[in-house]
């Protein structure tokens, strides 16, 4: 397989040819759609006046939600979201009022002559706030193995502690954005910019109550998601489709940047609180660890991102007892959702952190520490949730990473330079990650594919992942050209679409190329079997001998018979060929992860079906005076299996590890007590710039790690590089634990801004 192919769509990219939904042309007599949201987050909705809006000149209509055909509802998961308010406000941005119209600015016009009586109520904004009110979303969820408390108990030594890490906003490039366009016999047809197109035509089909077979959602690429538009496009395109249904005119609604960040869902926040136990050498021996999740108003996708959280809750270390508790919290903030990672990073975090505590307090260096506590092989090779962990390549990582890195001589650079600097301090940290791949829901990991074949040779490729700037429609190419043996440029990858791919799951959980990939593979498969067959045969009475069909190639835009070069025809020959003897060329493919289950009432299970390995080195300098640092040098070796693509997967490496790092230093959200969002907009919320990347960023893929029974023997790559950030969060730690030369630990919480690192240093100064 090529292997440095270039992204399908890159050059459009970059000359800006590539069509997203704001570049569609549309008809003439199409229609802005306006959502008219609450300007308060919690309060009581007593009344309404709709008249003059609907007379103002150019509008076409305005609803309410009296006005939805079918159900007031859009939680993909529980059925706790209204499209539009009926009584109860909960957030700032919720929306009230749809209105289509000319232009934006005639909307907004209508929007600000429609009149509301509200009674304004106190919001909760905090995760301390809604555990003082007892306000749970649901009951806490535990998972555990032996007993911890006795463990801890009998340790030799305990540290407790209680963590904070904030709120992320996706900052895709291409804001929540839908096009409704009605069709004949009360049909609609909808272009959104979904991760889930499935779930957003099931969603539009209970708003307008008509059957989903009325419904076909198209996405042909995302402009960025991470996440943020697994569940929360879904409103952009049902607040579309009911002004589409009202006016029968094609309507479009794109989200405002500022909007779009008020409006939408974040990484939740987490309050944490550990318990560890640990012997003398750092071994770790019973850990305690409770999540609490700001999950905003309502559910969306809060239970499965802590049911993630918990199965990530011991990283990369084995724990002999270990008890893992888990709840989520309501608040009058928009409903936190998926983001890259999913519960993830925030079930890490905590466990770094204790043993960044341990080694601190043992005087010891953390990578020892990690290394110490790493799973086996052969034993202590079991999650805490009852999976064995296969092919582990978490020594093999750690023996090359600290070579190439030379970890062992820069950290005693690192302890000499910060030895003679006063106001300057430097940082080192190696920090691992062990990352399940598969949707925790085991039912969701399937897929579907539609391979067709033309009589020029040319191949038309339909699957249900959604390309999101990650690369997935080339690697479907790659997949087709290699199984069929047809040139790259000869396939062509097509928009993803609800009528050519049923019932698909969210691209998402950092399957898509495993899912769709292996769907794709079955299709061709199938294709190559007829071919094969129908070949064998043919040439069999041709050359009056036996052709066997295991025989038959497909390689370099050819088919033919190993060893016998007098069988061999052009594949445009072969499918004009079977064409003309009536064989089918095409194919529908599909495929469903074998041997997951998983137990929701034990937490017990196989929920994951391989797990990624990777390791990274950050060194980190330090001003202690304003809390600014650069990143001298980061190191990263990652687990791929053996990549598909390995620009592809280089790429999203080093943008997983850059997102991470804004989490973790860079980008915090502020409310204040009424819930306003205090820095919506791209001048006042900071994520990673040019000037934010290592000094020295290296990048490699682990060499020779066949990944059994996946798609071309490769690993997912999407969400596990972000866990590689921490490796610059700890080092920062380091850095600013260096200020009292490591006999005390610095309070420092995610994310690591300048000003809490100023005030970290502050508060080490005052011990």
């Amino acid at each position: 397989m090529t292997k440095k192919v270039v992204h399908e769509s890159s050059s459009m990219h970059v000359t800006g040819k590539a069509q997203y939904i704001d570049d569609m042309l549309l008809p003439e007599n199409a229609l802005t759609g306006y959502v008219v949201t609450s300007q308060i987050a919690h309060g009581r909705l007593m009344g309404f006046n709709l008249d003059e809006a609907k007379n103002t000149p150019g509008v076409h209509a305005v609803l309410c939600y009296r006005d939805i055909p079918g159900t007031n509802q859009m939680g993909a998961i529980a059925h706790d979201e209204t499209t539009l308010v009926e009584h109860t406000i909960q957030f700032i941005g919720q929306a009230l009022f749809l209105i289509a119209a000319v232009d934006e600015e005639t909307a907004k016009l209508a929007a600000s002559k429609i009149t509301t009586e509200i009674e304004e109520l106190e919001p909760v904004v905090t995760i301390e706030q809604a555990m003082e009110k007892g306000l749970q979303l649901n009951p806490p969820v535990v998972m555990q193995r032996g007993d911890c408390e006795s463990a801890l108990a009998q340790s030799q030594q305990v540290i407790e502690a209680t963590i904070t890490s904030g709120a992320q906003e996706h900052w895709y490039l291409e804001t929540q954005v839908a096009v409704a366009q009605p069709l004949e016999l009360n049909d609609m047809k909808v272009y959104s910019s979904t991760q889930h197109p499935t779930e957003t035509q099931a969603l539009i089909a209970e708003a307008l109550y008509i059957g989903r077979h009325q419904v076909e959602v198209e996405t042909r690429r995302l402009g960025g998601a991470f996440g943020g538009k697994e569940t929360q496009a879904n409103m952009v395109a049902i607040w579309a489709s009911l002004l589409a249904q009202a006016t029968q005119r094609t309507v479009k609604i794109r989200l405002f940047r500022d909007d779009d960040q008020q409006m939408t869902g974040k990484r939740h926040p987490f309050l944490t609180k550990f318990k560890v136990g640990f012997t003398k050498e750092g071994k770790i021996t019973a850990y305690r660890v409770s999540f609490n999740a700001n999950a905003g108003y309502s559910t969306d996708l809060s239970m499965a991102i802590l049911a993630r959280a918990r199965t990530h809750a011991e990283n990369a270390y084995f724990i002999p007892d270990i008890y893992i508790e888990s709840t989520a919290w309501r608040t009058n903030l928009p409903s936190n959702t998926a983001f890259r990672g999913f519960g993830g990073p925030q079930g890490i975090h905590a466990i770094e952190e204790a043993i960044e505590r341990i080694a601190q307090f043992l005087g010891k260096d953390a990578a020892e520490i990690r290394y110490l506590n790493f799973y086996q092989k052969e034993i202590n090779n079991t999650t805490p949730y009852g999976e064995l962990i296969e092919n582990n390549h978490l020594e093999t990582i750690w023996n090359k990473i600290t070579k190439t890195s030379d970890y062992t001589k820069r950290k005693s650079q690192v302890d000499a330079f910060n030895q003679t600097s006063q106001f300057v301090k430097r940082g080192i940290s190696l920090t691992p990650v062990k990352f399940g791949i598969s949707f925790n829901t085991p039912f969701l990991n399937q897929a579907g594919a539609l391979v067709n074949i033309y009589t020029d040779g040319s191949v038309v490729v339909h699957h249900g992942g959604i390309e999101m700037g990650q690369g997935l429609y080339t690697k479907m190419a790659q997949v087709v050209s290699e199984e069929l043996g047809v040139p790259f440029d000869k396939i062509r990858v097509v928009a993803t679409s609800t009528q050519n791919i049923p019932n698909t799951s969210a691209t998402a959980a950092s399957s898509g190329t495993d899912l769709n990939g292996m769907a794709v593979k079955n299709a061709t498969d199938q294709l190559k079997d007829r071919i094969s067959k129908f070949l064998a045969t043919y040439w069999t009475n041709e050359s009056k001998h036996t052709i066997n069909q295991e025989d038959i190639l497909f390689e370099n835009n050819d088919v033919l018979v190993a060893n016998q070069p007098e069988l061999q025809l052009s594949f445009t020959e072969t499918v004009n060929l079977l064409y003309q003897n009536r064989i089918n060329l095409s194919a529908r493919g599909f495929y469903s992860t074998p041997n997951l289950y998983f137990d929701k009432a034990t937490q017990q299970g196989r929920p994951f079906h391989y797990f990624v390995f990777g390791m990274a080195v950050s060194e980190v300098e330090l001003d202690v005076l304003t809390g600014k640092h650069r990143i001298l040098q980061t190191d990263i070796l990652h687990d791929t299996g053996l990549s598909i693509n390995e620009n592809l997967d280089i790429g999203q490496i080093e943008g997983a590890f850059i997102q991470g790092l804004g989490w973790c230093t860079t980008e915090e959200i502020k409310w204040d007590n009424k819930g306003r969002m205090l820095n919506h907009s791209p001048d006042t919320y900071k994520i990673p710039g040019i000037r934010d990347i290592p000094e020295i960023f290296r990048v490699s893929l682990l060499d020779n790690a066949p990944n059994p029974n996946t798609i071309k023997q490769s690993k997912a790559v999407g969400e596990p590089p972000f866990i590689h950030a921490f490796s610059v969060f700890f080092a920062i730690k380091y850095a600013v634990a260096a200020v009292k030369n490591h006999k005390v630990y610095p309070e420092l919480n995610i994310p690591a801004t300048h000003e809490k690192i100023v005030m970290a240093i502050e508060k080490l100064k005052q011990e």
